[in-house]
């Protein structure tokens, strides 16, 4: 690979248009080599329409496939319950994390999902959530989360990875390492979390560390300012606990994405040009860009002007190359469309979820 291909396989970046590729989309995978791109609500459906062509998604994910170089990454949001980008039918609406009263509902629930997203041209799902609903008051987490205590939401993380990967589809845990206990929403301004690592390990790191123990081989970073471990850096930006905590000391060898770089807690105090350069050397895999195509290139830019004036050591964009290119070898064929598969006529109860446990 070049170094622009190199970098390239370290970028997820959305585009606009709504069942369609358009230039931004096309420039993405052109002159930025997109790794991976994400689907918003705004590329599935439009605003008014009562339902989802999956038909339609799964030839514009074809498309998509069809002008990569390297197999993609195609990722979503699709947790259930409020962040749903395939928020009607005929995807199946799982209840939210927080509805769900059993392991053997939480593994349905990501089963289901998974294999309508694999129906979809869709390999990466961003779920499960496996923060900590400490704080009554969070305004972003609340129901998104499996619940209060970190056993309660370990066991429920474990099933979801289980059943994501039962039915075809990448899981990823988030956000690291917690966002249950912030009263601020990271997508607005930076929270900080001042609380001792004896609490965070008897608290917020348990769901995690059993995700991970479980299989999962993605963990999604939080825009939040950890001061015990960090004081001036959050988490997505941070050495100290990309590397040093969830690295070395939790032992995940897998892929780290960050949150969107664009939300106001990292793009309004670094911008996202340098947020893109400090979180890969923080030891980011992959950066994700959803929305600005100027934003795009210029953290594309910055991160190879960064690896020329070495700044970020090119074996450093390597060792997520090398990560990222070990998750694609694990990526699922996908199968022929087949629209029986999708079966969300109503939103999905806790009887149509089963019971069972999981595999």
């Amino acid at each position: 690979m070049t170094l622009d291909e190199k970098i390239g396989q370290m970028l997820c970046l959305g585009w606009h248009a709504h069942l369609a590729l358009d230039e931004q989309a096309e420039r993405c995978l052109t002159e930025l080599h997109a790794g991976g791109m994400i689907l918003m609500g705004r590329n599935v459906r439009a605003p008014g329409e009562d339902g989802i062509d999956a038909r339609a998604v799964r030839a514009m994910n074809d498309a998509l496939q069809a002008r990569a170089k390297v197999p993609l990454l195609i990722a979503v949001d699709q947790e259930g319950g409020r962040v749903a980008r395939f928020s009607t039918v005929p995807f199946t609406q799982v209840p939210p994390a927080g509805k769900l009263k059993t392991s053997g509902e939480a593994f349905r629930a990501a089963e289901t999902t998974a294999r309508e997203l694999s129906m979809a041209g869709v390999n990466w799902n961003f779920a499960p959530v496996a923060d900590v609903n400490s704080n009554p008051e969070n305004p972003v987490i609340g129901d998104r989360s499996f619940g209060a205590t970190p056993e309660v939401v370990a066991e429920k993380v474990v099933a979801q990875v289980q059943g994501y990967r039962a039915g075809g589809v990448i899981p990823c845990v988030k956000h690291f390492p917690g966002h249950g206990d912030t009263a601020t929403d990271s997508h607005y301004a930076l929270p900080t979390l001042s609380h001792s690592l004896e609490t965070m390990k008897a608290r917020e790191l348990v769901p995690f560390q059993a995700g991970m123990d479980a299989g999962c081989p993605s963990v999604m970073t939080a825009h939040i300012l950890f001061p015990v471990l960090d004081p001036e850096l959050p988490a997505t930006l941070s050495p100290r606990i990309l590397t040093g905590l969830l690295r070395e000391n939790l032992g995940f060898d897998g892929v780290i994405v960050t949150d969107c770089l664009e939300m106001k807690a990292v793009a309004d105090r670094w911008g996202v040009a340098r947020a893109a350069v400090l979180a890969a050397k923080a030891g980011a895999d992959v950066l994700l860009i959803c929305h600005t195509w100027e934003q795009q290139k210029s953290a594309f830019d910055a991160l190879k002007l960064a690896v020329e004036t070495g700044e970020l050591p090119e074996s450093r964009v390597e060792e997520s190359v090398a990560r990222v290119q070990k998750l694609k070898a694990t990526l699922a064929p996908v199968p022929p469309f087949d629209p029986s598969v999708f079966g969300g006529s109503a939103t999905a109860t806790h009887a149509t979820l089963g019971e069972s446990a999981p595999a």
